[in-house]
């Protein structure tokens, strides 16, 4: 099936297609198709930014029927907010010509009014796992006309500890269902996840899990610390002609808020940030500022770029190595999207070496090393994590304290003074070298009085 044309759709939806300007589907779509359509399990293993939203959901939106029940018969399960999001939009495109009711839940807003968007009726019910296990539970969202049950990018929802309440869920649906999974990566948690609760799924690879996308050129920079990847990333987006539309990976939340503080003084609104500690509302503005190129750089994590649809990147920037080699394949599939050319740099320390190599050996292929420019400053300042730590020698874990510096000053006799106790108990402890209780009031004056010593 090399169009669209060829797959047997109802016509609201070829309509919908031809509007969305869609003629050529991806691999992963060709191949899900008549097995998702058949009924089957489908495990789908695809790299971000291959159309897998558009893979399971076309099939699923062609085999549903008109009816006016309120209880949900699809069930989508994601896990961020701004990937629910993302679904229930492109749904909403695809059933464009059809009477299709979608619904999007996730935590962050007030239950009482996903409880009514729920009970109105849906046909698609679009989740993250946190807030579908409260619905089930308060039995606002009921799950025995649920016949099919998709679970997206599952693999991170597996690193992001949400095992246990998928389990939970599933034990709440109809057993007769039909399963399909989507997973970037084919990690032991997601086999083992799919051996509990699979029945003899169909398995579509489409690539290697470390094959890299033909159209990403990518390069190395060997720098310092971190301070310095700074001073390179600033030279780097000054050119704003080439790097057009920058997304810059950080390990977590801390440095996504230190990068875009040092980025938005050297490029002010250039700049935006998203983690899941901003609000729902400042993140998915984020995301449309990006998109609509109000902003040209996002400072972002792993887990918040996972399957949001970025649009236009021209460069993915790695502002650490990641040390699981699968992470590295994620973001730099967040460019090169839809047959248009893009390009990743990775920065890398000393002690970043060890998780470049195993990304090359993943890909099977060496990443360009390029030098440091010589207009990049090298800075001396470390963070934290990059100061040299003295230790004892017999004792390799226990960090000995810094000398004092000149702010250093001594306690006055006041706060030196420490509790010890009531005066009783250190007179008792006086007299009879050893403390007593007050309850032994009485004893030690008996004692005293005969002239012994109870110790």
């Amino acid at each position: 099936m090399d169009s669209f044309q060829d797959f047997k759709l109802n016509k609201q939806l070829h309509y919908a297609i031809d509007d969305l300007g869609f003629t050529t589907p991806t691999e992963i779509q060709q191949q899900s198709f008549s097995p998702i359509m058949a009924g089957r399990d489908v495990v789908g293993i695809a790299q971000t930014g291959t159309g897998k939203t558009f893979a399971y959901m076309l099939p699923l939106i062609n085999g549903l029927k008109f009816s006016k029940q309120t209880d949900p018969r699809i069930l989508v399960i994601v896990p961020t907010r701004e990937l629910v999001v993302q679904v229930v939009e492109e749904t909403e495109k695809f059933g464009k010509y059809s009477s299709i009711r979608v619904a999007g839940v996730y935590g962050g807003v007030n239950i009482n009014r996903h409880k009514e968007l729920v009970m109105q009726g849906a046909d698609i019910v679009v989740a993250t796992p946190g807030r579908l296990y409260d619905l089930l539970l308060s039995r606002a969202l009921k799950p025995k006309s649920i016949k099919k049950l998709v679970i997206d990018e599952v693999d991170i929802m597996l690193d992001l500890g949400f095992r246990f309440q998928l389990t939970n869920i599933f034990e709440l649906l109809p057993e007769q269902r039909q399963n399909i999974m989507f997973s970037a990566t084919m990690t032991e948690d997601v086999a083992e996840f799919i051996k509990n609760f699979f029945r003899n799924p169909q398995t579509i690879s489409v690539a290697v899990s470390g094959t890299p996308l033909d159209n990403i050129s990518q390069y190395a920079y060997n720098v310092p610390n971190f301070y310095t990847k700074i001073n390179l990333l600033k030279g780097l987006l000054d050119d704003s002609n080439n790097y057009t539309k920058a997304l810059v990976f950080v390990p977590n939340k801390k440095s996504a808020d230190l990068v875009f503080v040092l980025l938005e003084e050297a490029f002010g609104d250039e700049v935006a940030v998203i983690h899941s500690n901003k609000t729902q509302n400042y993140r998915l503005r984020s995301i449309e500022d990006f998109n609509q190129n109000r902003t040209r750089i996002l400072v972002t994590t792993d887990i918040m770029a996972r399957g949001i649809d970025l649009e236009n990147i021209s460069h993915v920037i790695n502002m650490d190595t990641p040390r699981f080699p699968e992470n590295y394949m994620h973001r730099i599939g967040r460019t090169g999207r839809a047959e248009a050319v893009g390009t990743s740099i990775l920065l890398s320390t000393e002690a970043e070496q060890p998780y470049k190599r195993a990304i090359e050996t993943l890909m099977d292929l060496k990443i360009e090393e390029i030098p440091l420019p010589e207009t990049v400053e090298i800075s001396k300042k470390l963070t934290w994590e990059e100061q040299p730590k003295i230790t004892e020698r017999d004792n390799p874990h226990k960090v000995i304290a810094e000398e004092k510096g000149d702010s250093f000053h001594e306690k006055s006799e006041k706060n030196k003074k420490t509790n010890q106790g009531g005066s009783y108990k250190r007179t008792i402890k006086k007299k009879y070298k050893k403390a007593k209780t007050k309850g032994d009031k009485n004893f030690n004056r008996r004692n005293k009085n005969k002239g012994s010593k109870p110790f």
